[in-house]
């Protein structure tokens, strides 16, 4: 899952969620320097993916662009995911999109100095351009689309995944829509159980 599915994941704390979207950054037992509610995040972020990678609804998407993204038919599932989740943002929460965005945006600002470097020096982008709230549109994920090929040299061809999203539309939506529903009772549990144990 991309970074709108990991922040909504991630319940009403909000180190929870600071953990949960920096996680990337974080490798190992890196983790355990972390304050408690940020250990949470990084962890819960890290059982996320461990379930999305392997289920089948979500391979049956990656399958679907392997062919011509190789490896990269993962990153790209992802960020069509995010899509269908702003899309249909009123089915999962009571928050306008906008408003839920730039709560996450402020709290992202008061705990810079939280965040590994590579996330605040990606944050004043995602902020300017309000990255959350443009998984919404077609044209918001061409362009996250254009920015992860820049990043990869233009080898990954991810730019023109947009053609596939429109192609399969209907396909990947029922898709994510019938995974989300598995991934939120998951990572409630998992929350719960992290919020146990450590």
């Amino acid at each position: 899952m991309n970074y709108l599915a990991h922040i909504y994941l991630s319940g009403e704390n909000d180190l929870v969620t600071i953990g949960n979207f920096m996680a990337d950054g974080i490798k190992g037992k890196k983790y355990k320097k972390y304050a408690k509610d940020i250990q949470i995040g990084i962890l819960l972020h890290r059982h996320i993916d461990t379930f999305t990678d392997a289920h089948k609804t979500v391979r049956k998407s990656t399958k679907r662009l392997h062919k011509k993204y190789g490896h990269y038919s993962g990153i790209i599932v992802d960020i069509l995911y995010d899509h269908f989740l702003a899309k249909n943002w009123s089915r999962y929460s009571d928050i306008p999109l906008e408003d839920y965005a730039n709560t996450f945006y402020d709290s992202l600002e008061e705990h810079y100095h939280i965040l590994p470097i590579r996330i605040q020096k990606m944050m004043p982008f995602m902020i300017a351009d309000n990255w959350l709230l443009n998984y919404a549109s077609v044209e918001g994920i061409q362009r996250v689309l254009e920015g992860m090929n820049r990043r990869t040299k233009n080898r990954s061809g991810m730019d023109k995944a947009v053609n596939e999203l429109e192609v399969f539309y209907t396909d990947f939506e029922a898709e994510f829509t019938s995974f989300f529903e598995e991934l939120v009772e998951f990572s409630k549990l998992k929350l719960k159980e992290l919020n146990s144990n450590i």
